[in-house]
């Protein structure tokens, strides 16, 4: 491990790609350090204190909403963008063949796309909380040019994040809006350990201790999941090349558990969060059927049992769908026909994709229904201990766990690459 360590500090590119990620870091916190003008910052620790809505909208946006700053919307609507083309590419044929045959180009205009979507997603979040906030008395209301100024401050703050998070998936290592969600959530902890022992209450010791353990054992079962894998034997015909012959070989095909990662949790809270900001821009509507609506909408998520049922189907059926975008069998199928590949006792073609599928339908099941279970848990706590700050810490903890395990993987395969250059 030492070994490693030194090789990483001392490869010039690996050295270079940490040093810039350090950078990018840097610039992140520095921008979610400066605050919007007129804030009345006792009122908004209270206020998100007192609302796990924009607890979890905090945690989307690296902690910038904590203090109203520049980036307080985060990456939140770059990923809302993105997943509205995810689904899009499933649903509209055309979209699915420029991202599966488009190659390099397909999958860049795709993105462009997304990146145009976020400009009026950006606007209409960013309306939504400052109305939200002047209601509360948080900040001053604004309206004409003040208003326009501000609504362009926040979104072009969206834009800088979003592409800070692009040049650190280009120059640096793993995925870059992952890891400044990561990099928010991490600054913001010594705040939140040192606002809990100062209110720390002898009383709530065995909570803290049940709490602490049920953490331990999810970040065991996180890495035991996301590193566990389904092999599946392949082996390859003899193949004759310049006149010599060589013999079949045995492999297999390493199908992971959960395919998606994080990104399940990521898009559940982006899909999340959209029904109730508009609950909490309705609440002051003299509008009847609006002002109905969000007294429905906050009845449905006050309800911590039905919340909580919501939220486990989102991260369940993200996980299948995240897990369709990446892994395609049919492709997998085809790769191994083209190479003389095939599975012991499985005709190649149609039945090894249909094998394979199911394969992956299978072990996707067990992951997507841990994660799901994993991530409703601290919803579950909270009903019970009647603690707001569990539900939100869960969620971090599931983001962080999985972050590193990605950086870490990917940080091994730069290591092993440089090794055998």
């Amino acid at each position: 491990m030492f070994a490693k360590l030194q090789f990483l500090f001392t490869d010039p590119s690996l050295r270079g790609k940490i040093l810039f990620i350090i950078g990018a870091f840097v610039v992140f916190r520095v921008l979610a350090a400066i605050p919007m003008p007129g804030i009345d910052a006792f009122q908004l620790a209270q206020f998100l204190e007192n609302n796990q809505f924009f607890g979890l909208l905090n945690i989307l946006s690296g902690s910038g909403l904590s203090t109203l700053s520049i980036v307080m919307l985060g990456v939140g609507p770059y990923i809302t963008a993105s997943i509205i083309f995810q689904l899009a590419t499933v649903l509209v044929p055309k979209l699915k063949e420029l991202q599966q045959e488009g190659g390099e180009e397909g999958r860049r205009k795709i993105t462009q796309w997304s990146r145009l979507v976020t400009f009026p997603l950006a606007l209409i979040q960013g309306f939504s909380l400052i109305l939200i906030l002047s209601q509360q008395g948080i900040i001053d209301p604004l309206a004409g040019f003040s208003l326009v100024i501000a609504l362009l401050t926040i979104t072009a703050g969206t834009y800088l994040l979003m592409w800070i998070g692009e040049m650190i998936s280009e120059l640096g290592i793993g995925n870059g809006v992952s890891l400044i969600i990561f990099a928010g959530i991490v600054a913001a902890l010594p705040q939140q350990v040192a606002q809990f022992f100062f209110a720390f209450d002898v009383s709530q010791v065995p909570i803290l201790l049940a709490f602490v353990g049920i953490g331990l054992v999810t970040v065991a079962g996180v890495v035991y999941f996301t590193e566990a894998e389904r092999p599946v034997p392949v082996q390859y015909a003899r193949q004759a090349r310049g006149g010599a012959t060589y013999g079949s070989t045995q492999t297999y095909l390493p199908i992971r558990v959960t395919q998606a990662g994080v990104m399940p949790i990521i898009f559940a809270l982006s899909i999340f969060l959209f029904p109730q900001l508009l609950a909490q821009v309705f609440a002051t509507s003299s509008n009847t059927i609006l002002a109905a609506i969000s007294s429905g909408l906050t009845t449905f998520f006050q309800n911590e049992w039905l919340y909580g049922i919501a939220y486990f189907a989102l991260v369940f059926f993200f996980t299948f769908f995240y897990t369709a975008i990446v892994f395609e069998p049919e492709r997998v199928s085809e790769n191994l026909q083209k190479n003389g590949g095939f599975i012991p006792g499985i005709r190649p073609g149609k039945p090894t994709t249909d094998y394979i599928a199911s394969i992956v339908t299978r072990i996707t099941l067990v992951g997507a229904l841990f994660f799901a279970i994993v991530a409703v848990l601290p919803v579950i706590l909270t009903a019970v201990t009647g603690n707001q700050a569990l539900a939100l810490g869960g969620t971090a903890l599931l983001i962080v766990v999985s972050v590193v395990i990605d950086l870490i993987k990917k940080v091994n395969a730069q290591l092993s690459l440089r090794e055998y250059m």
